[in-house]
C-alpha cells in the first residue's frame, strides 16, 4: 500500500505525477491515483495537506496556479485541453459539491432555477422540461414537497436541505465522477448519515464514481471503497479502506488512525450532598416572533427554543449536552450564561442571576466571572485587531482592574503556558495576532483567555468540531488535563457523540428545547431509551460492512 497504488481494471479517471505550484513554492508534489467507473475513493488529510486543491486542479479551477503532470479522464488529459474543451467537462463529464452550500448557492436565485441553468447548459433541455427536470431531481434526493422546494432560496431550506439541493444540481448533467469536498462537516451527524446514504444510493443507481475529500475517518469507513492519505501535498499511502485502516503503514496514516477521542477523566464522583456548581430548574427560553396580518401590530408571537430544562452540574465534572442543530442546546447555554432572558431558575455557585440575568449589575458581573465560555470557531471569537496580550488579558481589565500591566502581564504568561503556548515556541509571543496561529493553536488562545479569570465553569461549545482530528485530540487532552488540575467543572455542548463519550460524566440529550433522556454517560450512549437518542447514537456508530 504505498504511493503507486493502480486499479486492475480500467480507470475512469487516472493521475499521474500531478504537482501544483503557486510562484515557487510546490503544495502537491507528485501525486497519482486511479479512479474506475462506479468506484468510491476518498481522499484524506489534515487542513493544509493539499486535498482541496488536488481536486480543483483536475478542473483546472485552482486559480494562478501552475499545474503540471497528467489527469486523464476515459484517456482525455484535462491538462492539456483548452479553456473552451474545459468548460464542457465542468458540470458535464465531473460534477462538483462543496462544502458549504450556503456560499456554493447564488442567494439571489431559487433552487430550482439554479438547476434549470445546469439543465439548459449541458442537456439543451427547453425551459419547461428543465423546470419539470429539476423537481423530479430534487425528489431524487429526498427533498419534501420538491415541486414547493425549487421555487425556494437557499436561505429558506436547512442545512440538509441546500446540500441535497447542491447534489441535485451536480447530478443534473449526470457527470461520470462527482467530487465531493467535504461535503456533510457542517452537518448533524444524522444528517451527515442521510447524506452519506443518499450519495452511495445514487452513485449505485448512476455508475458514477465518487472523489470523497475529508478529514473524517468514520464516514471514509462508512462510504469508500478505496483511500488515499495525503500529508503537506504528498501522496503517502493508499489501498482498500479496510487495509489501510486495520493495518497501515505509514507514520503518519498511523497518527491518524490513533486519534480518535480518548478519554482520561477523573472517574470518581463528588461527596453525595454536594452542591452543583450549576443548577436549573424549569429553564424556559421565549424568542419572539412575529404574527402575520393585523394581529402582528399589535402582539408578538413566541417560539419557545427551550422548555422547561432542569439540569445540575457537579465541581471537577463534564456535563454533556449532545442534540442536532436547532435542538436548544446553544440556547440553553447563553440562558446559564446570563446572555439571554429566561425564566425558571439558574444558579451559579448557589447564587442566583439577578433578573434580567442580561443585566451587568455587580452581583451578575461576579457571577460571569465564575463562568466562562469558549466558543466553536477561535477564529470568529478572537478580535483579529487585539493582540494575544490583550485578547488573554481582557478578563483580568474587567475583574481585576487594579492590576498593573506588569502584573497583568505575568498572570497573562501563565495562563499561555498552562494551554501549552510559550515565548521560546513563539517569539514575540504576546505581540502576535489571532491570524499568525494555527486552528487548534487559536483554541489554546481561547481557553486561556477563559481561564485567567480562575472560573469554576467552562461552558465548551462545540470547541473542537471546526479542527482536524489530530488537533481535536490534543484539544480533549489538554481539557481533561486542565480539568484533572484545577478541578474545573464543563457544560460540553456538541453534537459529536465521540467527544460526549471521551468527555463526559454524564450526558443530557435534547430535541426540540426538550431534555428528552438524561443520566450517566455509559448508560444513556449504551443503552439508550428514547427513540431520538437511539438515532443519534447509531448515526454516530459505524458498521464496516465491507
Amino acid at each position: 500500500m504505498n504511493g503507486t497504488y493502480m486499479n486492475t481494471v480500467t480507470p475512469l479517471l487516472e493521475v499521474e505525477h500531478l504537482e501544483v505550484r503557486f510562484g515557487n513554492k510546490a503544495v502537491v508534489h507528485g501525486v497519482s491515483f486511479a479512479i474506475a467507473a462506479g468506484e468510491k475513493l476518498a481522499l484524506v488529510g489534515e487542513s493544509g495537506s493539499g486535498k482541496t486543491i488536488t481536486a480543483l486542479s483536475l478542473l483546472r479551477l485552482a486559480g494562478d496556479a501552475n499545474i503540471s503532470g497528467k489527469a486523464k479522464l476515459r484517456g482525455r488529459d484535462l491538462l492539456s485541453l483548452s479553456e473552451r474543451e474545459m468548460r464542457g467537462v465542468r458540470g458535464g463529464d465531473i460534477a462538483m459539491v462543496f462544502q458549504e452550500p450556503m456560499t456554493a448557492l447564488n442567494p439571489l436565485m431559487t433552487i430550482g432555477q439554479q438547476i434549470t441553468e445546469v439543465l439548459e447548459l449541458k442537456k439543451a433541455l427547453t425551459p419547461a422540461q428543465s423546470a419539470q427536470a429539476a423537481i423530479e431531481l430534487l425528489a431524487k434526493t429526498g427533498i419534501p414537497e420538491p415541486a414547493r422546494r425549487a421555487n425556494a432560496f437557499p436561505h429558506q431550506l436547512s442545512g440538509g436541505q441546500r446540500q441535497r439541493a447542491m447534489i441535485a444540481m451536480a447530478l443534473a448533467s449526470e457527470p461520470a465522477l462527482l467530487l465531493a469536498d467535504e461535503p456533510t462537516t457542517a452537518l448533524d451527524v444524522t444528517l451527515r448519515g442521510q447524506i452519506l446514504d443518499l450519495l452511495s444510493a445514487l452513485q449505485r443507481s448512476s455508475g458514477m464514481a465518487v472523489l470523497l475529500i475529508t478529514h473524517d475517518l468514520n464516514l471514509v469507513r462508512r462510504f469508500a471503497d478505496r483511500v488515499a492519505v495525503m500529508e503537506q501535498g504528498v501522496l503517502v499511502e493508499q489501498g482498500r479502506v479496510a487495509e489501510v485502516f486495520n493495518a497501515p503503514q505509514h507514520a503518519y496514516t498511523q497518527r491518524l488512525m490513533a486519534s480518535q477521542p480518548r478519554r482520561d477523566v477523573q472517574e470518581a464522583a463528588p461527596p453525595p450532598g454536594t452542591v452543583p456548581v450549576v443548577q436549573a430548574q424549569n429553564l424556559r427560553v421565549v424568542y419572539p416572533t412575529p404574527l402575520p396580518g393585523v394581529r402582528g401590530w399589535f402582539k408578538k408571537g413566541e417560539f419557545v427554543a427551550v422548555q422547561g430544562a432542569s439540569l445540575q452540574l457537579l465541581a471537577g465534572q463534564t456535563l454533556g449536552v449532545v442534540g442536532e442543530s436547532g435542538s436548544g442546546k446553544s440556547t440553553l447555554a447563553q440562558a446559564l450564561l446570563g446572555l439571554l432572558p429566561f425564566s425558571g431558575g439558574v444558579q451559579v455557585s448557589g447564587q442566583a442571576w439577578q433578573q434580567p440575568a442580561t443585566r451587568n449589575t455587580p452581583a451578575n458581573q461576579q457571577l460571569r466571572r465564575q463562568v466562562q465560555v469558549v466558543f466553536q470557531d477561535p477564529f470568529s471569537s478572537l478580535s483579529p485587531r487585539l493582540t494575544v496580550e490583550e485578547i488573554v488579558g481582557e478578563g483580568l481589565r474587567v475583574h481585576e482592574s487594579q492590576q498593573t500591566t506588569a502584573e497583568r502581564r505575568t498572570r497573562v504568561e501563565a495562563a499561555l503556558a498552562e494551554v501549552g503556548l510559550s515565548e521560546a515556541q513563539f517569539p514575540g509571543l504576546l505581540a502576535r495576532y489571532p491570524h499568525e496561529f494555527s486552528g487548534g493553536q487559536r483554541q489554546r488562545l481561547a481557553i486561556a483567555r477563559a481561564l485567567i479569570v480562575q472560573p469554576q465553569v467552562l461552558v465548551l461549545d462545540e470547541p473542537t468540531s471546526a479542527l482536524d482530528v489530530t488537533i481535536q485530540q490534543q484539544v480533549l487532552a489538554l481539557l481533561q488535563r486542565l480539568q484533572k488540575e484545577k478541578g474545573l467543572s464543563y457544560l460540553l455542548i456538541t453534537h459529536d457523540v465521540d467527544v460526549i463519550r471521551a468527555m463526559a460524566h454524564h450526558v443530557l440529550v435534547m430535541k426540540d428545547g426538550e431534555i428528552v433522556e438524561n443520566g450517566p454517560v455509559a448508560q444513556v450512549l449504551d443503552a439508550p431509551q428514547h427513540p431520538y437518542t437511539q438515532r443519534l447514537v447509531a448515526a454516530a456508530t459505524v458498521s464496516d460492512s465491507r
